[in-house]
């Protein structure tokens, strides 16, 4: 997989972080008009997940966004028959906390405005209380809490993330890995597709949004849920249509390829996932229907 220093630029100054602007952007804990609580548990095996709404935006004009390489009557056909408008999208940015019982562990951290840490002292937990901290990938939406005042948000914590993203990155950096990841650098372990971060939270390989971007799958008390990370960053426009070219997707073809590897996993085995982006709480699952798949947000599964 090859990408050019024009697609790195591309991916980065398209980032839904590094183009958010405070006068849009909706920071969970922030807003007195916000209509979204700031976490949701779960309950999984002997782990307890929790999504943390770091916050939401809206954002205009979502065909310069998804399905970029279909019609505007396909776009505007499909959209209708999902109950959905194509004047704007929403956005959310949804960083995941797993409790094992002995370890805290957190995937991604948010745009650093803040809303990542409301939503945790929300739900009983400050950054001082991470063991571990997973970066999926290295998008400014991921990384941007890495770093707050001059030093590690969460400086207790081991740093974790893909071999191959943090080797892309620290090659073709841009400025939010300089800002974020290379003051950290020397503190990350790098994990190959198929590690663990511990038992049972493995390492699944997703490559194509970014070169070395990484989905996680829990596993505890005979029960599994898939952290997609930004695997699909829409519930119709990229996870319904996983052929459909998403923007922010800096080697179009190989994301595709791993929705529909992956989609098509969880489908078959019936297995829950988080995404990142996906509507508060951000956690659902997958069934195959016709050439593409179908999104089921939960409802009241995996209460305590």
């Amino acid at each position: 997989m090859h990408f050019t220093r024009r697609q790195t630029l591309v991916a980065g100054l398209a980032s839904p972080a590094l183009i958010l602007t405070p006068q849009i952007a909706t920071t969970a804990g922030h807003s007195e008009t916000s209509f979204l609580p700031s976490h949701r548990s779960f309950q999984l095996g002997e782990f307890k997940v929790v999504t943390l709404l770091d916050g939401h935006t809206p954002r205009d004009e979502p065909q310069s966004i998804f399905g970029m390489n279909v019609s505007a009557e396909e776009f505007q056909s499909v959209s209708e028959a999902n109950f959905i408008g194509t004047d704007a999208a929403h956005f959310f940015f949804t960083p995941t906390l797993v409790d094992t019982g002995s370890e805290v562990i957190l995937f991604d951290t948010g745009l650093g405005q803040g809303g990542l840490q409301t939503a945790l002292g929300d739900a009983g937990y400050s950054p001082e209380d991470m063991t571990h901290v997973v970066i999926t990938h290295m998008h400014g939406d991921h990384i941007g809490g890495l770093m707050s005042d001059g030093a590690a948000t969460f400086g207790n914590a081991e740093h974790l993330t893909g071999k191959q993203e943090f080797d892309y990155w620290t090659q073709n950096s841009n400025e939010a890995v300089t800002a974020n990841v290379t003051p950290l650098q020397d503190r990350f372990t790098l994990l190959d597709d198929g590690a663990e971060v511990r038992t049972g939270i493995t390492a699944r390989a997703a490559f194509g949004h970014t070169p070395g971007h990484m989905t996680y799958l829990l596993e505890s008390g005979g029960q599994q849920m898939l952290l997609m990370a930004d695997l699909a960053n829409h519930y119709v426009w990229s996870l319904a249509y996983p052929d459909w070219e998403v923007r922010f997707d800096m080697d179009k073809e190989a994301a595709a390829q791993s929705r529909r590897n992956i989609l098509g996993m969880v489908a078959a085995e019936r297995i829950p996932i988080i995404g990142y982006h996906m509507p508060f709480p951000a956690a659902g699952f997958v069934e195959e229907r016709g050439e593409g798949f179908h999104y089921i947000p939960v409802s009241y599964q995996f209460i305590g």
